[in-house]
């Protein structure tokens, strides 16, 4: 069977993740293996890079999917995009290419990168309500980076998972973990080549603490080798973050 790579962009606001869920609660992967029924006559399943959580946001993200027949990738695309766009979904199926059988977007990813954005100014947001985490008091980027770089390396994540992830070890390398300011705008650029369930909404709203002056860089090693949930900061919530890519060989 022919297996075609998908990238993929959705505005996650509507949805209750990417993993299918009831039906009365949407989520990307059905929407998407609607569109493939609707446009193919086939039921298949789209495997994504990674689950993201409701109201989760990706520029970048990568699936793959199984067809019986041979059809072109604009012509997938096209179609996908057609039948998402006339059931009013927000997903965007960017490009469409043929890969090998033994192809797969989640084992076979070797990198994924994320941002976490929020908007530091004074004033609520209007335009950007859904897409990014407003915070009034004044933040300090510079701390927020320095402190960041603790968290760098290879280390036991248990401070910064989510009580409900189902990952095997609570045991990840952090590749990258940067704090760039750009005007109001704040951004938490994060890659390794897998994260744990809630890691980078934990990373966002610990250094959020940093940068408004409750912590240093020495609270967040201590947190780190605590390995204990309770010495996280608040969980920084959703709409902040973006699955932005998947990087393979």
């Amino acid at each position: 069977m022919p297996r075609y790579r998908l990238l993929i962009e959705y505005d996650g606001t509507s949805y209750h993740g990417w993993q299918r869920q009831r039906v009365e609660q949407p989520s990307v992967q059905q929407a998407i293996e609607q569109a493939a029924l609707a446009f193919s006559g086939e039921t298949v399943r789209v495997a994504s890079a990674g689950r993201t959580d409701a109201g989760v946001h990706a520029r970048g993200q990568t699936g793959h999917v199984d067809f019986a027949r041979n059809w072109k990738p604009d012509t997938v695309r096209d179609a996908l995009n057609a039948h998402l766009g006339q059931a009013g979904h927000t997903i965007a199926i960017v490009e469409v290419c043929p890969v090998a059988d033994d192809f797969d977007a989640r084992f076979s990813a070797i990198r994924r990168h994320y941002i976490y954005r929020i908007v530091n100014r004074r004033a609520p947001l209007a335009l950007e309500r859904h897409q990014a985490w407003h915070v009034a008091r004044p933040l300090d980027a510079d701390a927020m980076h320095d402190a960041a770089q603790a968290l760098v390396g290879r280390h036991d994540f248990t401070t910064f998972r989510s009580i409900q992830c189902q990952a095997k070890s609570p045991v990840r390398t952090l590749e990258r973990l940067d704090v760039i300011r750009h005007g109001e705008l704040v951004e938490i650029h994060a890659s390794a080549r897998s994260f744990l369930h809630n890691q980078i909404r934990s990373f966002a709203g610990t250094l959020k603490r940093v940068g408004e002056g409750a912590w240093n860089c020495a609270d967040v090693k201590a947190a780190l080798e605590a390995k204990d949930r309770r010495h996280c900061g608040p969980v920084a919530p959703p709409h902040g973050l973006y699955f932005m890519q998947v990087d393979y060989d």
